[in-house]
């Protein structure tokens, strides 16, 4: 793949050279604009649903850098004649209007566009005090490794896709996907995050080791404290898994250093949709953390490894 062209620009605090989940500018000594975008084909059948998922995805990287959301616009790929029909955008429309209203990040706008495949999802702006940005950089060794969702919705969009997911495996992937990112976030900055990102398409392996690369480091996952929704495992074991998560662990390669077997290998790098943040703690204030979040509902509370020191950027799944 071609890259991007860098033109450095001394407000550009984050831009198209990094790995990091959104944009900044910086406008002040203590104000910075986040900027982002994502949007995607739907993942569940109902649309109300998908607009939610899709909104809270798009919203999710904002979360991911320490920032707050203040905006968004709508991004819309629609057929203008034939099935699904407008009712069904309308829904979809309404599912993304609600999840922002509870970001409090009004849509101001939007485009769309003709297209056969349906598509959803927002552009979004936030804002943050530079200082207190989080970026993938900055993990230190002895750091605890915390997520704050379950893992396993790109294994189980693949099941509802088929017609193999049950009714309460369905409502666990909406369940999770469509819930902010916001609440822990909130908590998370409290707690002097050393660095951050949310877990969506490249899967758990290939976020950390980004932060493993641009942090100079390794990590230690513990495969038994990874959450992990129901039945995932079970359809792994079947064959039942996407192309994207099963290129996840292609492209982690020799980084990833296990001797477990395929099925918790794929689990660990399985591609995620609207998935949880990955925050980096340090160890004194990560059980502090850890039990608030348990406290105030959030859907995963685990600490499943370290940051660890390494000449090379790895992450040992044991």
């Amino acid at each position: 793949m071609a890259k991007l062209p860098v033109i450095k620009h001394p407000k550009v605090l984050v831009g198209v050279d990094g790995v990091d989940d959104a944009g900044v500018y910086q406008l002040t000594e203590d104000l910075a604009l986040v900027q982002t975008v994502d949007f995607f084909t739907p993942i569940v059948d109902d649309p109300y649903e998908f607009g939610r998922i899709a909104a809270a995805n798009a919203l999710s990287d904002i979360y991911a850098m320490g920032a707050a959301p203040i905006t968004a616009l709508n991004i819309i790929a629609f057929p203008e004649e034939g099935l699904p029909g407008l009712d069904v955008l309308a829904e979809i429309l309404r599912g993304g209007q609600d999840k922002c209203t509870e970001a409090g990040a009004p849509i101001i706008g939007g485009h769309s566009i003709d297209d056969k495949e349906p598509k959803y999802g927002l552009a979004v702006t936030g804002v943050v005090d530079p200082k207190k940005m989080w970026t993938k950089a900055g993990a230190r060794a002895g750091d605890v490794l915390i997520l704050t969702k379950p893992l396993g919705t790109g294994i189980l969009s693949k099941a509802i896709k088929s017609g193999n997911a049950s009714p309460r495996q369905i409502a666990a992937v909406i369940a999770t996907a469509h819930t902010l990112n916001k609440y822990a976030a909130e908590i998370a900055s409290k707690y002097d995050v050393r660095a951050a990102t949310d877990i969506t398409g490249f899967g758990l392996v290939n976020h950390l080791l980004d932060i493993c690369r641009a942090s100079g480091v390794g990590a230690v996952v513990h495969a038994s404290a990874l959450p992990v929704l129901d039945g995932v495992r079970g359809f792994i074991e079947q064959k039942a898994v996407p192309g994207g998560s099963m290129r996840n662990l292609e492209h982690a390669g020799q980084a990833l250093v296990t001797d477990l077997p395929e099925v918790e290998r794929i689990v660990f790098s399985d591609a995620q949709t609207s998935g949880g943040l990955l925050l980096c703690a340090p160890k004194d204030r990560a059980q502090e953390m850890v039990k608030e979040l348990r406290d105030n509902g959030a859907l995963a509370h685990a600490a499943i490894g370290a940051i660890v020191e390494s000449s090379c950027p790895e992450v040992r799944l044991i």
